[in-house]
C-alpha cells in the first residue's frame, strides 16, 4: 500500500509526530511518499532522502491514500492536488482548528490503528465547482469550502447581481459574495452569518460579505442548481476565490458555479460523529462561567 504525506512541517514538535506517522504506516508494511511541499518544509529539519517524492498528476495516480499533515487549510490543499482522481485522504491534525482534520496529535497511534485495521468510512463530500468565459484557476476550478467573490483592498462595495437557474433572485450591496457547500458551512460562511448545515446535505448557501442593507439573509438552495452572478462595481477588477486560492479578474469575467462531477472522498474513522466535532471546536454546552 502507497501511502502520501502532504504538509508544511517545520516545528520540532511536528517533527516529533511525523517520525511516529512514518513508523506507523512502515510497521504496517506500507510505502511512505512525500509531495514536494513536504519534503521542502522539512529539509534541515528532517532526512527525507529515503522516501520517494512526488509533484504531478501523473504520480498522485499511483497512490492508495492521502494523509495530510496539518489543519483544515492542508486538508483543503490536499483535496485540490486530489481532484477527480477521489484518492481517499485521512486529515491528521498538527495544526489548531480542525473541521475537517478531525484526528488530534495525541490519537494519532489509536487512529493508525484503526485505519490499518480497516476500520473506517468514506465520508463522500459535494465539490462546488466554477465556471467563467476566461480560463482562471489553471482549470482547477473546484472547491471543497467555497466559491467567494470579494471586493480587493479597501476599494468601494460591489455589486452582485444573483440568478438561480436563469430567475433573478437580487442584488447584493456588500463587500462580497460566497457560495459554500455543506462542508464549508463551518468555515467563512458560518464567520459571516451562514447557518450550519450537515455534511451530507445536497445543498449551496449564498452568504453575503457584510452587505449594505441588513435585511439580507444566507440563503440555502438546492445542489442541482446552477447559479450565476453579474458583478459592478467602481473598482474595475475584484478577487474570485476558491477555498484558499485566489485570482484577481475584472468585471467582465461571466461567473456560474455548480455542483463538481466528483467528490472529496474523506477517511471516517470509527467513533466519528459529526456532532461531537460541533461540540468540541464551538464549545457548545459549555458553562463559560465556571
Amino acid at each position: 500500500m502507497r501511502i502520501a504525506l502532504h504538509g508544511r512541517i517545520n516545528r520540532e514538535d511536528s517533527i516529533h509526530y511525523l517520525e511516529q506517522i512514518i513508523s506507523e504506516i512502515e510497521e504496517n508494511n506500507s510505502e511512505v511518499i512525500f509531495t514536494e511541499e513536504l519534503h521542502i518544509s522539512t529539509k534541515g529539519h528532517f532526512n527525507t532522502n529515503r522516501f520517494e517524492i512526488i509533484d504531478s498528476k501523473f504520480d498522485l495516480a499511483s497512490v492508495d491514500y492521502f494523509f495530510s499533515l496539518g489543519g483544515d487549510g492542508t486538508l483543503l490543499e490536499t483535496v485540490s492536488k486530489v481532484g477527480s482522481l477521489e484518492t481517499p485522504i485521512l486529515g491528521i491534525n498538527l495544526g489548531k482548528l480542525g473541521f475537517l482534520a478531525t484526528i488530534n496529535k495525541k490519537d494519532i497511534k489509536e487512529a493508525l490503528n484503526g485505519f490499518f485495521a480497516k476500520e473506517f468510512s468514506f465520508d463522500e463530500r459535494m465539490l462546488i465547482h466554477l465556471d467563467s468565459n476566461n480560463k482562471i484557476f489553471n482549470g482547477q476550478n473546484f472547491a471543497l469550502n467555497e466559491v467567494a467573490i470579494l471586493k480587493r483592498d479597501t476599494s468601494s462595495m460591489i455589486i452582485v447581481h444573483c440568478y438561480i437557474d436563469g430567475e433573478f433572485v437580487n442584488t447584493y450591496w456588500a463587500d462580497g459574495i460566497m457560495v459554500a457547500t455543506p462542508t464549508g458551512s463551518t468555515g467563512y460562511s458560518l464567520s459571516a452569518g451562514g447557518p450550519l448545515v450537515l455534511p451530507q446535505s445536497d445543498s449551496f448557501i449564498i452568504t453575503p460579505v457584510s452587505p449594505h442593507n441588513l435585511n439580507v439573509r444566507p440563503l440555502i438552495v438546492s445542489g442541482t442548481s446552477i447559479i450565476s452572478f453579474e458583478i459592478e462595481g467602481k473598482g474595475r477588477s475584484f478577487l474570485t476565490s476558491l477555498d484558499s486560492r485566489s485570482y484577481k479578474v475584472d468585471n467582465s469575467v461571466k461567473l456560474s458555479i455548480r455542483k463538481e462531477s466528483f467528490a472529496a472522498k474523506l477517511i471516517k474513522l470509527k467513533g466519528y460523529n459529526f456532532f461531537d466535532t460541533l461540540r468540541v471546536k464551538l464549545n457548545w454546552g459549555l458553562d463559560i462561567r465556571n
